[in-house]
């Protein structure tokens, strides 16, 4: 508004006051000036709450855009240790794919060594089989050995005791041969030692029976003397 447009308000006011009392026109004017003091107040009030809200609004903003650089940081280092993360993510992988290979590798050595000691137990296993198959051969050798020796043994003791026992026998057949050879030599001794008394005593008597000197003993004598040479010669014969 103008300030010409004012003063005719103005203009056409007062005239519509004057028609109104003094009293009720100061009245009215007091009323309108604390209005405008009233009104100028809560403007002012107002204005005072907008700048406070305002200045609200900026900490509020400033506060929030500080967050939002934090959470921007954060975000950012999030970020950066995600990248770091992934990048120790593709090493590990790298890592775990050369030890997958690695062990891939070790493995397929296992596995062939495995198959190559399990050859090698195969080729154990038939030699020790072929090796006990020739112990028990060996055995059976042995054994059979060992029985042949002990029936070698058992023959060569029943000939050797048989050889002792013939040995014994011509040994005690050689001893009963000398004593009876001792026997038949100490007979023959008496024998010819009864003989020789024999001669002497029928030589005897028969000088005795030259010179008649013979009595009834010396018949008696003569007559022991005849049987006893008797007995001698039927000795003699058995023995001849």
């Amino acid at each position: 508004m103008t300030k010409k447009n004012r003063k005719v308000k103005r203009v056409k006011k007062t005239a519509g006051l004057e028609r109104i009392p003094f009293k009720i026109t100061s009245f009215y004017k007091e009323y309108k000036k604390q209005k405008e003091i009233e009104h100028l107040k809560k403007i002012k009030i107002e204005e005072r709450e907008e700048a406070k809200r305002l200045i609200q609004e900026n900490k509020k903003l400033e506060l929030r855009e500080d967050n939002i650089k934090k959470e921007e940081n954060r975000l950012r280092l999030i970020e950066e240790e995600l990248k770091e993360k992934t990048k120790e993510l593709k090493l590990r992988e790298e890592e775990q794919r050369i030890k997958d290979k690695d062990l891939r590798l070790k493995d397929a050595h296992l596995r062939r060594m495995d198959l190559e000691q399990t050859r090698k137990d195969k080729e154990l296993m038939l030699v020790r089989e072929e090796q006990k198959r020739k112990d028990v051969d060996l055995k059976v050798r042995e054994d059979e050995q060992r029985q042949k020796i002990k029936k070698e043994n058992r023959k060569k003791y029943k000939e050797l005791k048989l050889k002792e026992i013939e040995k014994q026998k011509q040994k005690n057949e050689e001893k009963i041969r000398l004593k009876e050879w001792e026997a038949k030599f100490d007979q023959q001794m008496k024998l010819e030692e009864e003989q020789e008394i024999l001669k002497l005593e029928r030589l005897k008597i028969k000088e005795q029976e030259k010179i008649g000197l013979l009595e009834k003993d010396d018949v008696k004598l003569k007559k022991e003397l005849t049987s006893r040479l008797e007995i001698f010669d039927i000795k003699e014969t058995k023995k001849n």
